[in-house]
């Protein structure tokens, strides 16, 4: 979405306060959870203040959303919530990403504002807790300290416990014998390695001195083996952040911390730069084993993850496409790994988390180049739930690498359908990037009608990018066509926008100005006749380049003196010398 607004500090921090006054902490952390999941979308943007979008249901239902930043309590929603719902604050957090502002300082308004400096120390010099003579559960001020900061939305400090030299001695000795430990081993090395460090506030701070304390005693290892236990590293943290939070009998939305969620996002960025190196494991074939027992481990936590959380099913996504995949010289691992999903279901039975098994299955096909059965799966998963974008366009990307354009068409045909309930800008101009590519090396023509017809199933979604692609193919006519079947207003287009179709068909533009003169006219004022004159020059242009100078003087004397009444813009007319 094109912004031609800018959001200035000062209406930022306005902002900021409307939220926080109209709408409770507990609709805007459950309107931060539907942002989370790509739900909320922007529509039209008209003014500063006047913000349109939607945000998915339930059944493919969609809550209409309509936003006045100036008086919240004029904007309204769809949805069976009289005022201040978690769809409006959804749509109002996709409004301020665009714009580059920070969603959690939204987020976490309510936190941040509950006490002020003097509230702090007023809470901590109270008499009842500055008395010598303290009651004998009181707490010392530090642990109140860390009380206040989770309330003000600071990140709470974790202590850390010096290890005694009987401890420091054992895992020296542990840390030795790593290279033969199997992975879950290493993960009990690493809670040893963790026990000093406080576990009580899941965030930034925790993760960082967890990670700093399990690098502290790393051995000396192989390239493969360090590699495996830096993402190792890094896959206990995640866990110890976000598994107490799950309930593996239900699998429905948890609603996680600002902080943990923080730490959680920034372990998921490490974890991802890991696993984008290539896995030097021709050198080391006989740990092989390991990357198995990896996979093993990460599906574990994969097939019990809450549906909103995703963590470990991006993981093992990664590791197969990035390091198990590119190094297979056989097909038995895949054989085997579908064996195991399949096997899930009865022995994981209601806890079996359905959208991840599916979506691994359907990945594990696709890598044996069993395309009917990966898209089949890739359906089934795409009826569960909510498939990130980013997921389709996995297959799709390796498809184009290897430059399989027979089989990416076949792919882009497929998913087309999927992603038409839930596309945003940056994937559907991904998406006809892609089909370009095919349709470049394609001989067959029906690839270039296959996207038109992807891009007109995806409207109004796709609308910046089809006009984009139709001025991209030189369809003039249809781009016109669209722009009146829409009512586009001419000067909402750059002058650049338009001077391809000037340039080569002239004619086209005729009716298109002319019919947004006739409205600026009935506007009846002066800012109405300014853009008519404004588009009347560039008609006068028009006729001249197609040598119709008499049809222009015919048709400007005529429309004058049809609104000779209109003495604004007969001075406008004038102003622009279009009449004497």
């Amino acid at each position: 979405m094109n912004l031609k607004y800018m959001l200035d500090e000062t209406e930022w921090q306005t902002l900021i306060q409307r939220i926080r006054g109209s709408f409770n902490d507990i609709t805007i952390k459950r309107g931060f959870e539907q942002y989370k999941q790509e739900l909320a979308h922007l529509m039209k943007i008209s003014n500063p203040e006047h913000i349109e979008g939607f945000v998915e249901g339930k059944d493919e239902e969609r809550y209409q959303v309509t936003l006045n930043l100036d008086n919240l309590s004029e904007s309204h929603c769809t949805c069976s919530v009289p005022s201040y719902c978690k769809h409006m604050v959804a749509v109002l957090l996709a409004y301020v990403n665009q714009y580059g502002r920070s969603v959690h300082a939204i987020v976490n308004s309510h936190s941040v504002a509950t006490l002020t400096q003097q509230d702090r120390s007023t809470y901590l010099t109270s008499p009842a807790k500055t008395s010598n003579q303290q009651p004998s559960n009181a707490r010392p001020n530090t642990e109140l300290n860390a009380e206040l900061d989770v309330e003000i939305g600071v990140e709470p400090k974790n202590s850390v416990r010096k290890r005694n030299t009987a401890e420091q001695l054992q895992l020296q000795e542990l840390a030795g014998k790593l290279p033969s430990m199997p992975i879950q081993d290493w993960h009990a090395f690493f809670k040893l390695c963790t026990s000093s460090v406080g576990t009580d506030s899941p965030n930034v701070q925790y993760a960082q001195e967890a990670l700093a304390s399990i690098y502290k005693q790393q051995p000396e290892l192989s390239p493969v083996l360090d590699q495996l236990y830096k993402l190792h590293a890094q896959v206990f943290v995640l866990d110890k952040l976000v598994r107490p939070l799950q309930n593996p009998k239900m699998h429905r939305n948890v609603f996680i911390g600002f902080h943990t969620q923080v730490a959680a996002d920034d372990v998921q960025k490490e974890i991802t730069r890991i696993l984008a190196e290539p896995l030097m494991i021709g050198d080391e074939p006989v740990h092989w084993s390991r990357v198995s027992e990896t996979s093993d481990y990460l599906r574990s936590r994969m097939l019990v993850e809450s549906n909103n959380l995703r963590y470990f099913s991006a993981t093992y996504d990664l590791l197969w496409l990035h390091w198990i995949h590119p190094n297979l010289k056989n097909k038995s691992m895949y054989e085997e790994e579908l064996d195991q999903l399949k096997s899930a279901e009865n022995e994981l039975k209601t806890s079996l988390a359905k959208l991840p098994w599916l979506l691994a299955q359907s990945q594990i096909h696709f890598f044996l180049d069993q395309d009917e059965p990966a898209l089949d799966l890739l359906r089934q998963a795409n009826d569960k739930g909510v498939i990130p974008p980013e997921r389709f366009f996995l297959f799709l990307q390796i498809l184009s690498g290897k430059e399989q354009w027979s089989r990416l068409q076949d792919w882009l045909l497929a998913i087309g359908p999927m992603m038409l309930s839930r596309p945003r800008e940056q994937h559907i101009e991904a998406y006809v990037n892609l089909w370009e590519q095919v349709i470049q090396h394609s001989s067959s023509s029906d690839s270039e009608q296959h996207l038109w017809d992807s891009l007109v199933r995806m409207l109004p979604f796709s609308r910046k990018i089809y006009e984009e692609t139709l001025l991209a193919h030189s369809k003039w006519q249809q781009w016109m066509d669209f722009q009146l079947s829409s009512g586009t207003e001419p000067l909402d287009f750059r002058v650049t926008v338009l001077k391809p179709i000037e340039k080569n068909a002239p004619e086209l533009l005729l009716p298109f100005y002319h019919q947004a003169v006739e409205r600026y006219i009935l506007l009846k004022n002066r800012d109405g006749y300014k853009a008519a004159v404004k588009l009347l020059k560039r008609l006068s242009k028009l006729y001249l380049k197609m040598k119709q100078e008499t049809r222009w003087e015919e048709f400007i004397t005529t429309f004058a003196n049809r609104h000779s009444r209109l003495r604004a813009l007969q001075e406008e007319l004038r102003k622009g010398k279009l009449i004497p």
